[in-house]
């Protein structure tokens, strides 16, 4: 199996919300499952229907959540320097608008464009990954062809 790469931060994330699963989500379902196994005829009963889906969600998710973490390799972009690489901070300008925008490149388990993490397999990390400082990127999006100038690349 090929090693996921996550960072530290993405790394913490996945593992409290397996625990958050484990130890209050799957216990509160459960008694909720049995607080309306006591309410009777079970064909007619919608909590104990809708109990039993939150219960196939959860016991899915963390099922989904071990195999990732099973694969993870984390990687500390401290630890990283020199061209754009996975774990990178980095500071492009468009070049037709000269709207500046960072991203970190992440691993896709973590990636939040909103929050400024981006997929590591997406086109724009992808044609980021070994660039430099003042080299320019094309990247075909859904909504055209984006020039990108690279502005600043930070391991943090």
């Amino acid at each position: 199996m090929e090693k996921i790469p996550i960072t530290p931060t993405g790394h913490t994330a996945l593992e409290a919300e397996l625990k958050l699963l484990k130890s209050e989500e799957r216990p509160a379902i459960i008694r909720a499952i049995a607080e309306a196994r006591e309410h009777g005829d079970l064909s007619e009963n919608a909590e104990y229907h809708s109990a039993r889906e939150k219960q196939s969600f959860i016991e899915g998710r963390i099922k989904e959540l071990e195999a990732i973490l099973s694969l993870v390799e984390v990687i500390d972009p401290k630890s990283l320097s020199g061209s754009i690489k996975f774990g990178a901070t980095v500071t492009v300008v468009d070049e037709d608008t000269d709207e500046e925008k960072t991203w970190q490149i992440v691993g896709e388990h973590e990636a939040n464009i909103e929050k400024g993490l981006l997929n590591v397999k997406s086109p724009i990390a992808r044609a980021l990954i070994r660039k430099d400082v003042g080299d320019s990127v094309e990247v075909r999006t859904p909504g055209g062809e984006k020039s990108y100038e690279v502005l600043s690349i930070e391991y943090k």
